[in-house]
């Protein structure tokens, strides 16, 4: 969640932060100290999946609404389904106490009984902050407390981070070694804190941090500015990562933000294509709407249990342009079984495509079968694919080679 800006309006108050400082300020060296690399965690072997509080609830969120959406998750099958974090996103943090410890607010209280309630039902824990003195609200954020709040979410059982760049904008010039040292100086500090917890970066995809990310010891990282409810925002984000395929699989995934499926900024058929295109580049599915109130289709949506195995794939390979077609982009994805997951994209108004099927490659000249992953029928592959699409809507088939 970069801050593009010097104020955010927060659940009705105006919050003033700092405008990011040209160079260093009295409260900080120059620049972070060197950090060596950091390995790996050995962690999201798949690309994590669960809900995060910012799309919907931004600053509003609170203990009682975690708790609401672990209870949903548990019962309307999301758990169950592989979104397994409850993440929270900014706006939780309160002051620190005598100790230099941070402390929850009056939101959140308890956060050790927080974590504790959300395992009950068989669900994992996320928590933000920042490498900044402030996070991008204006909260206390990790700047000089990195250990210590590495062992506090550890000791309360936390077991995802995400780690937002924007508040060290206050302390250091915007370099890519600063960002780099102050990602790793975190991942250093998680890795010794007796707990796995997959780490997360969040910096807009700066200095390519596709290619430097995995020092830092992180698991994915944002590759893009945040994103909007809105179709341009959504599909500019998700089209990004095809050039990014080779810094991304397990255990280090490029991330083009979260969901807004269900949020109400785009149809149906646009929201079927978030699902389509994240699941087959793949990407982390984070859903982002208030799972108290999802209707049939959004459920429907986060619920495909075939598209999310494209996205749960274990091979992990990338997603890539096998030509367009007008306004259609067709993708294609290789998968772990030999199968091969086509992606058609419509980026207009309705559309027909047509896909004979040795444009697979050879061994699909004769295909052994396909399927329709959002109707959930068997294709006839006696004849090429062809099918219409509607404005802004997506197909997705998986088809197996002789």
């Amino acid at each position: 969640m970069p801050f593009p800006a010097s104020r955010r309006v927060l659940a009705g108050v105006l919050l003033t932060l700092a405008v990011p400082a040209a160079g260093a300020t009295a409260s900080a060296p120059p620049s972070p100290a060197a950090v060596a690399p950091v390995a790996s965690n050995g962690l999201a072997a798949k690309p994590p999946m669960g809900w995060n509080s910012w799309n919907h609830f931004a600053g509003r969120i609170t203990a009682a609404d975690v708790r609401d959406m672990a209870d949903t998750m548990a019962a309307n099958g999301m758990r169950d389904a592989g979104y397994i974090y409850v993440n929270i996103d900014d706006t939780w943090e309160g002051e620190r106490n005598a100790a230099g410890d941070i402390e929850p607010n009056d939101k959140f209280g308890d956060m050790k009984a927080l974590a504790d309630y959300v395992h009950a039902r068989g669900l994992k824990l996320g928590l933000y902050s920042s490498p900044g003195a402030k996070t991008c609200a204006g909260f206390a954020g990790s700047h000089g407390h990195e250990d210590q709040d590495a062992h506090r979410f550890a000791a309360w059982g936390v077991d995802y981070l995400k780690y937002d760049y924007c508040g060290a904008r206050d302390l250091y010039p915007v370099t890519q070694r600063n960002q780099e040292m102050l990602f790793r100086k975190m991942g250093q500090a998680l890795r010794q804190a007796g707990r796995p917890i997959v780490y997360s970066l969040s910096q807009s995809g700066d200095f390519d941090i596709w290619r430097w990310g995995p020092q830092t010891g992180a698991n994915l990282w944002r590759t893009t500015p945040d994103i909007g409810d809105n179709w341009d925002s959504m599909l500019q984000r998700g089209l990004r990562q095809l050039d990014l395929g080779a810094w991304s699989g397990p255990g280090h995934w490029s991330d083009p933000d979260m969901l807004e499926i269900g949020n109400g900024g785009m149809s149906v058929d646009e929201y079927r294509t978030q699902m389509s295109l994240w699941s087959l580049l793949p990407a982390p599915l984070l859903a982002g709407n208030d799972l108290r109130t999802m209707d049939a289709a959004t459920r429907d949506i986060l619920l495909n249990r075939e598209v999310i195995a494209v996205d749960q794939d274990p091979a992990g390979h990338p997603a890539r342009r096998l030509e367009r077609q007008g306004d259609v982009e067709v993708l294609v994805r290789d998968m772990a079984d030999g199968s091969i997951v086509v992606g058609f994209f419509n980026r207009g108004e309705q559309a027909s495509v047509r896909l004979p099927w040795e444009k697979l490659g050879p061994r699909f000249a004769r295909t052994a079968g396909a399927r329709d992953l959002w109707r959930h029928a068997e294709i006839d592959t006696k004849q090429p694919f062809q099918t219409s699409l509607p404005r802004h809507g997506a197909t997705l088939l998986r088809v197996w080679g002789e």
